[in-house]
């Protein structure tokens, strides 16, 4: 998913993404559209849903996240955390934050094996302004 950051021809589904994204956004040439991007980074694990983007405190259990359901907003996690981004590589920073919180173990195949799963999400707002 990641591949190679650094190096175009090898990079990842991921960082390609980001890139697509905000070489959309800068050449659109419209004045009368803004864009604010936001991202949130969640791992389910055990059953649980936990924030990656919030500060992990040692020998502190992170706080667990409800799933709730809102008959407007559809379903969503209550307090999840949202980080508006404004480059490609603030939105790297805010995953590779989010990627070092996550719970990892080792095993027979892999020594730093995750042991969750985990959801980053990028919110795209577009506003237009109306000339009078």
């Amino acid at each position: 998913m990641m591949g190679v950051p650094d190096d175009e021809t090898l990079r990842g589904l991921i960082p390609n993404c980001f890139a697509h994204i905000f070489g959309v956004l800068q050449t659109d040439e419209d004045p009368t559209k803004k864009f604010l991007v936001r991202c949130s980074y969640l791992e389910i694990y055990n059953e649980d849903v936990f924030d990656l983007l919030v500060e992990q405190k040692k020998n502190v259990a992170p706080e667990k996240l409800d799933v709730k359901e809102d008959k407007n907003k559809g379903v969503f996690v209550a307090g999840l955390t949202q980080v508006i981004v404004q480059s490609i590589p603030e939105m790297e920073k805010q995953m590779l934050f989010g990627t070092n919180n996550r719970k990892t173990a080792s095993t027979a195949m892999n020594a730093e094996s995750s042991r969750s799963h985990s959801i980053f999400t990028i919110y795209i707002e577009t506003a237009s302004t109306v000339d009078k």
